[in-house]
């Protein structure tokens, strides 16, 4: 973990899908073509990124499925940033956003290696599994109280 005067140097904000993509490619796909990276919705959905030292490090993207139903996508933290306590201030931050947006329920298709993180944070796994691209995935929830 870094020292908590780095993660205050942190902000997050909207930002286009064409800052997304680069950060998804390299944290995501490196080896893999960056088309890999995109999402035939990106036009849709709202895009968060977090910065460190005005530094773009890892990036969401946050897509309204209906009046009361939210789907996070492509949380993604450049490798040398990972385990930094930076994907978990953004997912904290998709959280509040989720709640600000009148939200009760939020998932996420989350890769079986991560469903640690996401267990953390309060979501838990359902029982519907796939396999995509080689990698095995979990739909993973949480129910979003309005505070």
């Amino acid at each position: 973990m870094r020292p908590d005067h780095q993660i205050r140097m942190a902000h997050i904000e909207q930002i286009q899908i064409e800052l997304v993509l680069p950060v998804r490619h390299k944290a995501m796909y490196p080896d893999e073509h960056p088309d890999l990276a995109k999402l035939s919705d990106d036009g849709d959905g709202i895009h968060f990124g977090l910065f460190d030292h005005n530094k773009l490090i890892s990036v969401v993207s946050w897509f309204k499925r209906n009046q009361h139903e939210a789907q996070f996508r492509k949380l993604a933290t450049l490798k040398e940033f990972r385990n930094s306590g930076y994907g978990t201030l953004l997912m904290e931050y998709i959280l509040n956003f989720s709640r600000e947006e009148k939200i009760s329920h939020l998932w996420c298709n989350a890769r079986v290696s991560a469903t640690h993180f996401y267990q953390m944070l309060g979501f838990k796994e359902t029982n519907e599994r796939f396999v995509k691209n080689g990698i095995e995935y979990v739909i993973m929830t949480i129910p979003l109280s309005q505070k």
